[in-house]
């Protein structure tokens, strides 16, 4: 099941952002930042984005033990016209397989269609081939890696994946 995620949901969906990045980081970053996230943190960042009325689009995905993942789009950060983004999809590792990232993604893609959107975009570490992989699958046209700052300043590659007409994604 997927749905539009509110401020009461803020603890799961840090929940969810903490172990699916550990689970997916884990020799892709370093284990002392994996260490240090925290869901405290996460939570009140999580509760301010639900809170905000120009916050973007954040769905979650749960089955039926809670939640397993989410994703949140809204305006790319490439501040190109008709151009969205989906900022973060992340789905727990014990929840993957089952269509849900694939449902994310489509649930995503429709809501920021219906704000407007005509394409969309996503990045993912370079060497994160499970999620390259999984975009290249839905039909993302990567384009070359870049640079981008990580965490403690160090650069990290990223893939950006486009899918020129929304519409492919959001079905």
């Amino acid at each position: 099941m997927v749905f539009p995620a509110g401020p009461g949901d803020a603890e799961d969906l840090a929940r969810v952002h903490v172990t699916s990045w550990r689970e997916t980081y884990r020799g892709l970053l370093p284990d002392a930042f994996l260490a240090r996230m925290s869901e405290p943190g996460f939570a009140r960042r999580f509760r301010r984005t639900l809170m905000a009325p120009e916050g973007g689009v954040t769905l979650a995905a749960a089955d039926r033990y809670g939640l397993v993942g989410y994703a949140q789009g809204g305006p790319s950060r490439r501040n190109l016209a008709g151009e969205a983004e989906i900022a973060t999809l992340y789905v727990l590792r014990a929840a993957q397989g089952h269509g849900l990232g694939k449902q994310l993604m489509t649930e995503t893609a429709r809501a920021l269609a219906a704000r407007g959107a005509t394409s969309l975009m996503i990045s993912v570490l370079r060497d994160n081939i499970r999620a390259r992989g999984f975009y290249e699958h839905l039909g993302g046209q990567p384009e070359a890696a870049r640079q981008e700052p990580g965490p403690g300043g160090r650069l990290l590659y990223e893939v950006a994946y486009r899918w020129t007409d929304i519409g492919s994604v959001a079905g």
